[in-house]
């Protein structure tokens, strides 16, 4: 509230100042204390523009009533006049709802303050008459400049415009790309624009391979592109959903339909659908997928993820590969030794490329572990090879992870395919190697079942998982630790495998994949290039035994002539 005025005239100052020495009671006695001599007038116009330094011009000077109050000048600009208006107040209490806090100043600084009446600008001070100069620290402008305004309207305008100005300008580029594209490859499918005929460099991909991967995926993936580049964050993609191909734990995949609308065409792709109550697992699966790094020709092409709130779902858009995942398709076929040694290299340097903290090129990558590595989570693509699917329990060794948050990880993954470590919950956190080793010994058990189903190793059985009628179906945890843990068993590996020679290495490397002991295990790397030098060591033994038996037929050849 505003403090009322002592009704004293300039023409009292003198007298007014002879009586300002009241006879206040004090603590110890009789205290004599001084009262503040104070410009107070009410509310008046002035030409005092808000800059520099201004006169109040009152002509009323007044004792304050009260020794704790302080000078006080307010200094107001609305849209028709300019205002000033001086008194006396307690810096204790609120005035037109703000606080003094500068009033200890013999000068008076003013300060814009929001008051429950608008904007204005205090000053606060003690002395004599001290709130009749009034200090302006910033220039304020009562009258704009029109043209000034008029050229930030302008400005803001221009930036407003901006992001849709680009927005405008990618789509029409997207669109003329797309385009051309298309009348460059006006029918072309993914499935039959790639032959595999070149031999994978051992221990992952040089910096060209590694450059056309991050730009387009293997072309063997039966997807459009085009899906990959749409910016589509505000609306669902155009797909129908076709055919049910696949059921888990958390989701289901089906074979869907990517329309095209701009020339009535579509193209093949996978979704994955989570129920609501699955978000976590989406989450994680999405937020591995959308890593840049993660980009491999033997991991599966990522297009987008999408939450479809009128169907209470969350999406997974990717490749699709029509041949399945590869317990499907060893369950109907029997794989010569040239295509058990495509499968497993494939997957070695896709698993390779997971755990690696590095790209090719050499940029930093962070590690990551899939977890639940079994035959079911791995496709098989039209060129033969195969590519690692399902990320929904995958790991980043981040390095800033705790051992806590490590821990927290929990015992994962098929009870078939968990590792010793993982069943026994004994996993060293201290070391992010060991989340890595107990991939390998997951990788070893599905080589196993490649090899099983191979025309190598003599008389070939129906397929069956690892450790096939040893444990039921869908073992739990408990059966497996008495296979795993107790009675140190692993899959069989009969004597009549191990005489085909390259049957041989790819055993004793599956035999040392599958250790008891983690860190006996070999790294996936390590893998990749064990099966490149068995390649090249078959392809040699193979030429020079088609040279002998060459030379053979023509020595029977002159025998008979």
């Amino acid at each position: 509230m505003k403090a009322r005025r002592c009704s004293l005239t300039f023409r009292g100052v003198v007298s007014a100042f002879l009586i300002s020495v009241l006879l206040e009671p004090g603590a110890a006695g009789l205290v004599f204390q001084l009262h503040e001599l104070c410009k107070f007038c009410d509310v008046e116009l002035t030409s005092c523009n808000g800059t520099g330094i201004c006169k109040t011009n009152c002509s009323i000077s007044s004792i304050c009533e009260k020794p704790t109050e302080v000078c006080v000048s307010i200094w107001r600009r609305n849209e028709t006049n300019l205002s000033i208006e001086t008194l006396c107040h307690n810096p204790a209490e609120p005035l037109y709802g703000i606080t003094l806090d500068d009033y200890n100043s013999t000068t008076c600084v003013m300060k814009e303050k929001n008051t429950t009446t608008g904007l204005a600008h205090f000053c606060s001070c003690k002395g004599a008459e001290c709130n009749e100069e009034l200090i302006f620290s910033q220039t304020v402008d009562p009258t704009p400049d029109p043209l000034e305004s008029n050229h930030s309207l302008i400005s803001a305008v221009l930036v407003s415009m901006l992001p849709l100005l680009v927005m405008v300008i990618a789509f029409f580029g997207m669109f003329y790309w797309c385009r051309i594209h298309r009348q460059r490859r006006p029918n072309r499918q993914w499935e039959s624009s790639f032959n595999f005929k070149r031999k994978p460099i051992a221990g992952g991909l040089d910096c060209s391979d590694a450059c056309a991967i991050m730009t387009d995926d293997d072309k063997s993936d039966s997807s459009s592109t085009h899906a990959n580049s749409l910016n589509h964050n505000t609306e669902p993609l155009p797909i129908e959903l076709d055919l049910l191909v696949g059921k888990g734990r958390f989701a289901q995949v089906y074979k869907a339909k990517l329309k095209q609308t701009t020339w009535n065409q579509f193209e093949t792709v996978a979704v994955k659908i989570f129920p609501y109550e699955e978000y976590a697992s989406w989450k994680n699966e999405k937020d591995i997928f959308s890593n840049t790094d993660l980009r491999h020709e033997n991991i599966l092409h990522f297009l987008t993820a999408e939450e479809r709130k009128v169907e209470k779902q969350y999406w997974l858009i990717t490749a699709f590969h029509p041949k399945g995942n590869l317990q499907e398709y060893l369950t109907h076929h029997v794989i010569s030794w040239q295509e058990l040694q495509v499968f497993s290299s494939s997957l070695a340097r896709g698993v390779a490329h997971l755990h690696s903290d590095r790209l090719p090129c050499g940029s930093p990558k962070v590690p990551i572990v899939h977890r639940d590595l079994k035959s079911s989570n791995i496709l098989v693509k039209n060129d033969g090879t195969c590519c690692v699917c399902d990320f929904g329990l995958g790991l980043c060794l981040d390095s800033s992870l705790s051992v806590d948050e490590l821990a927290n990880s929990g015992q994962v993954g098929t009870a078939r395919y968990m590792a010793p470590e993982v069943l026994e919950a004994r996993l060293n956190l201290e070391n992010i190697e060991s989340f890595k080793q107990t991939d390998i010994y997951s990788m070893a058990l599905v080589l196993w079942e490649m090899t099983s189903r191979c025309e190598a190793i003599g008389e070939v059985k129906d397929y069956e998982p690892a450790y096939g009628s040893k444990v039921r179906e869908h073992p739990c945890v408990e059966s497996m630790k008495d296979n795993v843990l107790r009675d140190r068993g692993r899959p069989e590996i009969p004597d009549s495998w191990l005489r085909h020679q390259g049957m041989a290495v790819m055993c004793a490397t599956i035999k040392e994949c599958w250790d008891h002991d983690p860190e006996a295990r070999l790294t996936a790397h390590c893998i990749a290039e064990r099966i490149s030098e068995l390649e090249d060591e078959m392809g040699k033994l193979s030429s020079r035994t088609g040279s002998y038996r060459t030379k053979k037929d023509n020595w029977k050849l002159l025998e008979i002539r």
